[in-house]
């Protein structure tokens, strides 16, 4: 294979550990450039990750009225609208960034004015009648393409507020019909199947929206066609765990290795990797650093390795663990026994397909893997022996992945098509350097 931008060759060991600190956390950098961006005033945001994905929702708000800029200190400050959206010259483009597009869809929705979203091809094939029914149900007109999904052209304002049980436990889908019941009128009302991420709650209950969580049902008060009139407001967007997550994973792996990510999100929504650590045998510590009125939680998290046993994941857990699964299968390569994914079906439908992925390469790598419709088994202890390179498929998170396996192979693993990893983590490759591992 030639060699490119694209390709990495990560050789085996090295990996030594020590302190790190992560980039903010994707989801939380999304929702407070739009909140922030249809606040009145101007907010400042720490921690806002600069990756491709979140400087596209970025440029989304300012296409609706909204500026930024960077001071020195690197600190974003947010000018919003005032809850009005002007109506874009033409599309917008939000390149890999699935939640940007279903999030900036329900703010698009409430306005009276017609958006065009659409993103590169791999964004172009994830479903996008999860978000269409519900916002057509409220009074939105949303035109897909024939296989139902993006480009997405939005024609929105005259909502009003309704009751909507979500046929799939998302995050995503949720947001976006609580961020379209801002500008309804009346309530909305999401029922989740499975408690899911709450950043949208936690985020909007900040800036004082009328929003309610009764379980698991999340009710919002519209403020009508007029919109909301948020106060600007600080931020703090703590450390991503998801990044982090690939650290404590290849440490957990290494008996006697130890990796404390600083400063990193600990809502208890997004770290049931940490309960998989420890019942495949790490030994994980935690230390809250935030304050007491921060809308989210966050610290240090110090992970210790150990000789790993086989888990099984599923059920409630798959919501919260989602973003790692391709990490959890890198795990079970490297564990003793079997490591079981089951009801992860919604792997499918990724910026690729997490299971296919995966299990091909796996398979590429020596690691006795099975594909399953819901999800995956993998068979361990593997020896890591690199017949083939592997490939992302340009999805951000199978690369990252697949290099946490290339620590602990017998010979360089060559991945291809890695400049996907720039959506979500731009350093992680100097960080890789960083704590000890050869990359090319």
């Amino acid at each position: 294979m030639p060699i490119s931008k694209q390709t990495r060759i990560v050789h085996p060991g090295g990996f030594h550990g020590g302190t790190v600190r992560v980039p903010g956390d994707k989801s939380i950098s999304h929702r407070t450039a739009l909140l922030a961006g249809i606040s009145s005033g101007t907010s400042q945001i720490r921690g806002f990750l600069q990756a491709e994905d979140c400087l596209n929702t970025l440029k989304a708000m300012e296409s609706f009225g909204a500026r930024s800029w960077v001071d020195d200190e690197g600190v974003l400050s947010i000018q919003g609208t005032g809850g009005k959206m002007i109506e874009p010259a033409g599309p917008l483009d939000v390149g890999n960034s699935g939640t940007g597009m279903r999030l900036l869809a329900g703010l698009c929705a409430g306005s009276p004015i017609t958006v065009t979203l659409t993103g590169d091809a791999s964004l172009q094939s994830r479903p996008m009648r999860r978000i269409q029914e519900p916002l057509e149900l409220m009074g939105a007109r949303v035109d897909l393409t024939p296989g139902g999904t993006a480009p997405m052209t939005i024609h929105g304002g005259q909502l009003h507020g309704i009751e909507y049980r979500l046929p799939t436990a998302s995050a995503q889908v949720k947001s976006c019909c609580i961020l379209a019941g801002l500008y309804a009128e009346g309530r909305t009302t999401v029922l989740e199947p499975i408690p899911t991420r709450d950043h949208t709650e936690r985020m909007l209950r900040a800036v004082g929206a009328p929003i309610r969580v009764e379980g698991q049902n999340i009710s919002i008060d519209g403020y009508g066609p007029q919109g909301p009139r948020f106060l600007a407001r600080p931020y703090v967007v703590p450390g991503d765990f998801s990044s982090a997550a690939y650290w404590l994973a290849a440490a957990a792996a290494i008996p006697g290795l130890t990796v404390c990510a600083e400063g990193v999100g600990l809502n208890l929504r997004r770290t049931a990797l940490l309960d998989v650590l420890r019942r495949m045998g790490a030994r994980v510590q935690i230390e809250r650093t935030s304050a007491p009125t921060d809308p989210e939680v966050y610290g240090n998290v110090t992970v210790t390795g150990a000789e790993l046993k086989g888990t099984a994941v599923g059920g409630e857990e798959i919501p919260n663990l989602i973003d790692e699964l391709p990490l959890v299968a890198v795990l079970g390569a490297l564990a003793q026994g079997q490591t079981v994914i089951r009801d992860a079906g919604e792997l499918r439908v990724k910026e690729s397909d997490r299971i296919a992925v995966m299990v091909e390469n796996l398979s590429y790598l020596g690691v006795e893997a099975a594909e399953r419709p819901d999800g995956m088994v993998i068979s361990g202890p593997a020896k890591v022996v690199p017949a083939k390179s592997v490939r992302s498929y340009g999805d951000h998170r199978i690369a990252m992945s697949m290099s946490m396996l290339a620590i602990f192979a017998s010979a360089p693993v060559t991945i291809a098509n890695v400049a996907c990893v720039e959506t979500s983590y731009p350093e992680f490759w100097e960080q890789l350097g960083k704590l000890g591992v050869n990359v090319e």
